[in-house]
């Protein structure tokens, strides 16, 4: 198996049939000594951003379904540095995270679209060496 590294995408297969996992792709964020992090970037969220309390002043925004864990924030991932401050690259051109009222902000004034801007509810975490043992099992294929 080829090292894992901060964006590689990979798939679920048949053997998550049933789980929260079934039918996912997911990036790969982090990877490191602690563990790994990623977000599933094929299950759209049932509300949109406008939709949620602490939001409703903003437009309308597609929420995407990250993954099982930490379910109560939003992670970004953008590729918009000129715009969002704070976030750290993961891959090219790929940010992990910023300054929220930036990212609201772009995404009020249309400065920024769906394509550069990513949303997600939750997360998918691993610890060390998890991944890897799923990945030996055949619970994951992965696209390099």
């Amino acid at each position: 198996m080829r090292d894992l590294k901060a964006g590689f995408y990979f798939k679920s297969t048949a053997a998550l049939i049933g789980s929260f996992f079934e039918h996912t792709t997911i990036l790969l964020v982090k990877h490191n000594e602690e563990g790994s992090l990623g977000f599933v970037t094929n299950k759209s969220f049932e509300k949109s951003l406008h939709e949620l309390i602490e939001f409703n002043h903003s437009k309308p925004f597609p929420l995407m379904d990250g993954g099982p864990v930490d379910r109560d924030h939003i992670f970004v991932l953008h590729k918009r540095p000129d715009l969002i401050d704070g976030g750290e690259q993961i891959s090219n051109g790929l940010y992990l995270g910023g300054n929220m009222e930036q990212v609201i902000g772009a995404i009020n004034t249309s400065a920024a679209n769906q394509q550069e801007i990513q949303l997600f509810i939750g997360y998918c975490g691993w610890d060390l060496g998890e991944l890897e043992a799923e990945v030996k099992e055949g619970s994951w294929t992965f696209s390099y």
